[in-house]
């Protein structure tokens, strides 16, 4: 019973469409700016940085603060910890809010591995993407990045964080943790990822 409150928690806390809502505040819908994506990216270019900033710390803590409080004080353990973590990236992706049609959940899963591995595994997961899109500015000689190209770069990213944690030796509902993250993190960048596709 508590797996199942926490999860539902935990699902309410990553629906929470704090970026749309900010959007709104600043007069402007994120589903008819830019790529249509109510997330804390699409709200900086659509409102500048300072709603920008606003939306990726509220979109990051809505992930950190369930799996922080879970972890601090044992109430969900072991294999149990996988459900309410995937809960969190479930509801931003599926929110209620919004006829489940959600954001692309980086900010929230920076803030779930955050709260899951006290910062360890996301810290990762950022140098991770820094070298990946280091790589990418060095192999396009610089020029500016396109969406698609993010959205494989977080992907791969994520990939590459799985891998890091099976050799860091963390735990196997960790790594599938890791791995239930990778797949909601294709589908919610499928479009992305499918003109990567086609272009190749």
């Amino acid at each position: 019973m508590m797996i199942i409150l926490w999860t539902v928690l935990s699902y309410l806390s990553g629906s929470l469409m704090f970026s749309y809502w900010l959007g709104l505040m600043a007069k402007h819908n994120l589903k008819e700016h830019g790529d249509g994506n109510p997330g804390a990216l699409n709200l900086w270019r659509a409102a500048g940085y300072t709603y920008g900033l606003t939306g990726i710390l509220l979109d990051f803590l809505k992930g950190y603060i369930p799996l922080f409080w879970l972890v601090q004080t044992n109430a969900v353990t072991g294999a149990g910890i996988i459900l309410p973590a995937a809960a969190a990236i479930l509801g931003h992706i599926f929110s209620p809010f919004l006829r489940l049609r959600g954001g692309k959940a980086i900010a929230v899963s920076f803030g779930v591995w955050s709260g899951l591995t006290g910062f360890a595994a996301s810290l990762a997961y950022a140098i991770i993407l820094a070298v990946l899109l280091l790589s990418g500015r060095l192999l396009s000689r610089g020029k500016t990045s396109t969406s698609e190209a993010d959205a494989f770069q977080v992907v791969l990213g994520m990939l590459l964080l799985v891998i890091f944690l099976f050799f860091a030796r963390y735990s196997g509902a960790v790594l599938l943790l890791g791995m239930i993250n990778f797949l909601l993190l294709v589908y919610s960048h499928r479009r992305e990822l499918r003109v990567v596709v086609l272009k190749r």
